[in-house]
């Protein structure tokens, strides 16, 4: 018996995800994560920086429809990828808008999370090197309204303050991590929410540092304790005069170098 060369373009293949469902139950969120992609990043200055995006892509499923097309999901990305587009934040507007349409879908989110990098000059020797920063953008789309949120997770040294006035010599200080949120229906400037972290620390970190740089560094954090209730409010307080955010949170986690156990504040507004 001869069998067609090609079969699968010749006999009908059933579309299971779109038959009926008869439970009545819509799913607010179905999709897949934790896909990891080659993609570009677009900063707001325009600099893009090659990255390894870790996903996850959801769309609302209607109560009478079964299941969604996963693989149009990742389809997305790829065609991202082999075109060489760009993420950007003014960008995620349109791509979940093609979510939607092209899943047939009544709401969409996104979310990509992805390490950036800042070249950047130690502070006397002036040698630079690489800091890697992590940031993950969240877009959804939901009753005709897309709302966006960029969040960078900003590695930093705090002093503590009470060390500092106890110990006779020296204080301890630790490794911190400052997350900032802001939701906004516009760009976001990446290096803006980095430089505001390490403002608000006691000192900022650096890939490379001389001997002259580590003696500076460590002064400089001597020189500005921080508690980690200073460390969230520092930057709440620069975050809550600024316009072009309608909502933020901000939180701070201090891995504590005499304790096995961390420090950690946080303050929300709006989110």
């Amino acid at each position: 018996m001869n069998r067609p060369e090609h079969p699968g373009a010749l006999v009908p293949i059933p579309d299971t995800q779109s038959a009926r469902d008869e439970r009545h139950l819509a799913i607010d969120q179905v999709g897949i994560r934790g896909l990891r992609y080659p993609l570009a990043f677009c900063a707001a200055d325009g600099n893009v920086q090659s990255t390894i995006v870790t996903a996850n892509v959801y769309v609302a499923l209607p109560e009478d429809r079964k299941g969604t097309h996963m693989s149009r999901l990742v389809s997305l990305l790829d065609e991202r990828a082999a075109a060489a587009t760009p993420l950007s934040v003014a960008g995620l507007d349109a791509l979940l808008r093609e979510l939607v349409a092209r899943l047939d879908a009544p709401a969409g989110r996104i979310e990509f999370a992805f390490p950036f990098f800042v070249r950047k000059s130690a502070p006397v020797s002036g040698v630079a090197s690489l800091l890697d920063y992590e940031v993950r953008l969240v877009g959804e789309l939901a009753r005709g309204r897309v709302t966006k949120t960029v969040t960078v997770a900003v590695p930093v040294t705090s002093l503590c303050p009470c060390s500092k006035e106890v110990a006779q010599y020296g204080a301890h200080n630790q490794r911190s991590t400052i997350t900032i949120s802001v939701r906004t229906g516009d760009t976001v400037d990446v290096h803006a929410l980095l430089r505001l972290a390490e403002d608000e620390a006691s000192s900022e970190l650096y890939g490379v540092l001389k001997r002259a740089d580590e003696k500076y560094v460590t002064e400089r954090a001597y020189d500005n304790p921080r508690f980690v209730e200073d460390l969230v409010r520092g930057v709440a307080t620069r975050l809550a005069t600024d316009s072009r955010y309608g909502a933020w949170c901000v939180e701070a986690e201090n891995f504590e170098s005499i304790h096995n156990h961390s420090a950690y504040a946080r303050i929300a507004r709006g989110m």
